[in-house]
């Protein structure tokens, strides 16, 4: 039987987040796939959701979903770590057979799980962190492998909002990556959409000494994946991408530059009314 047999090489990929962080995986979706429709969905109505209950993630992720497979995606990429972590099991259970769905957490286990690493730090969110879910699969994968956590909340508004280029946002940097729990790693996972946009911050912070990894291009790398292998890769252009916002500003639209390096026109969809 073929599960997605509704599915069409034509549809659009849809992207979400619970701001505009996500851009970051879209960005790498851009370029890797020329001829894909990219829809993207930003809750910046609700932003962050590292600071929401696994419940409110769950209810925000089905209902942006919806919308996405009302706009015919062939694929959902949940371009958010907190909303991977929380909601990516009831996603694929409640929509069934309507898309295919990406999280950005499996990619990421994977790409650090088999390189004989003896201590890894993860940085994310405080819904990402309390999920543990990082701490469980990495584990499962290598039982001997010894992982920490760290919340680190400011650094997601800090970015949403263009405050990561200056003195408060390396103050902020150097406070969280001083923590006592991250001494002697050998490899950091950035796990969370927006932290790309701080990578060099926090590599020159490390001297470069320790390796460090995010979710935008291994997450890309299972995107072309899951298409070929269900024959829904796009043969020809399929038109222009959309990006919506829950809630509108001038400054959502201002920073979307520093995630895209394109300029994009932010559209106002308040599904939440």
């Amino acid at each position: 039987m073929d599960t997605f047999k509704d599915l069409k090489r034509n549809y659009s990929i849809g992207i979400f987040d619970s701001g505009i962080g996500g851009l970051t995986v879209a960005n790498a979706i851009f370029k890797r796939f020329p001829n894909e429709k990219i829809i993207y969905f930003g809750d910046t109505a609700h932003l962050p959701y590292g600071d929401k209950s696994a419940d409110s993630i769950r209810f925000y992720s089905l209902k942006i979903s919806k919308f996405l497979l009302e706009q015919n995606c062939k694929m959902i990429v949940i371009a958010c770590n907190s909303a991977s972590s929380a909601a990516y099991d009831t996603l694929l259970e409640f929509f069934d057979g309507k898309a295919l769905f990406v999280n950005v957490v499996d990619p990421l286990v994977h790409s650090v799980s088999y390189q004989g690493f003896s201590k890894v730090g993860v940085i994310a969110t405080k819904a990402t962190v309390r999920s543990g879910i990082y701490k469980q699969k990495l584990r499962t994968i290598n039982p001997d492998l010894e992982v920490v956590q760290l919340a680190t909340p400011l650094f997601a508004p800090m970015i949403e909002e263009g405050f990561h280029k200056n003195n408060l946002s390396k103050a902020v940097i150097e406070n969280y990556l001083s923590h006592e729990s991250l001494k002697d790693i050998d490899a950091l996972l950035l796990a969370c959409t927006h932290y790309p946009l701080i990578k060099e911050s926090i590599d020159q912070f490390f001297d470069g000494k320790i390796k460090i990894f995010d979710s935008t291009d291994v997450v890309a790398e299972v995107v072309e994946k899951k298409l070929a292998e269900n024959n829904l890769l796009a043969e020809t252009n399929n038109g222009s991408h959309a990006f919506y916002v829950s809630e509108y500003t001038d400054s959502f639209e201002a920073t979307t530059k520093v995630f895209c390096n394109r300029e994009l026109e932010l559209i106002e969809k308040p599904i939440w009314q």
